[in-house]
């Protein structure tokens, strides 16, 4: 039985996920820092800690071995935007954004690399459409870059010890987050794009799907 290890896996893309890998009869774990949303998350390993804590994904990723096993999948979901642009964000507020999509998905490539090793597992990282494309003053853009640098940085890392690594790159998604209601427009939703993630992760052996953009057909950027 294979085994997943989401990060951020109490709402959206991630809760999304979770569930579509435990209906497909896969062992899930799921962190998170709101334990009230992590605790109704049905049929999984709740694993309560801050994306940004390596002390806490490191004890994420042993207790997922030792739960089920093996560890055979991780995905890098924990993430969110400030939205508005730099220069009327708070500080703190960009800071916490940078180390979250950043920081927190290159602390669970580092925890979770000996387990996946032995596998010869898969990484997936959800990065964003925002990661292709500029806007003015927009800093969730620029952490969305870095996600796409640090997926094939980390292809280039692993791929001689047999583990793939895939950046899903998603467009406007229908999820809590946009804090202001769902945008105009197209959307897609959080279950679109963890079908696409639950495809890359359950290609064969020796397939190793690296980018994938999801966008909802109509988004015109």
């Amino acid at each position: 039985m294979k085994t997943t290890l989401i990060t951020g896996g109490a709402s959206g893309i991630g809760l999304a996920l979770a569930k579509r890998l435990v209906a497909d009869g896969q062992a899930v774990a799921v962190t998170g820092r709101d334990e009230a949303r992590l605790a109704q998350v049905p049929g999984v390993l709740r694993l309560p800690g801050d994306a940004t804590d390596y002390d806490a994904v490191q004890d994420a990723v042993v207790a997922t071995v030792k739960e089920y096993g093996r560890l055979d999948h991780v995905v890098a979901n924990a993430g969110f935007s400030t939205h508005g642009p730099l220069t009327e964000t708070a500080p703190d507020r960009l800071r916490d954004m940078v180390l979250t999509n950043v920081l927190g998905p290159a602390l669970l490539v580092k925890a979770a690399l000996p387990a996946l090793r032995e596998t010869r597992g898969r990484i997936v990282l959800v990065g964003s459409v925002a990661g292709f494309v500029h806007s003015p003053g927009n800093m969730y853009s620029v952490t969305k870059w870095a996600v796409t640098a640090l997926a094939e940085n980390t292809r280039m890392l692993v791929t001689g010890d047999g583990v793939g690594v895939t950046l899903i790159a998603p467009g406007r998604v229908d999820t809590s987050f946009w804090p202001d209601g769902r945008p105009a427009g197209p959307l897609l939703s959080a279950e679109n794009i963890a079908d696409a993630i639950a495809w890359a992760l359950a290609q064969p052996a020796g397939v190793d799907v690296n980018t994938v953009v999801v966008r909802p057909t109509g988004q015109p950027t």
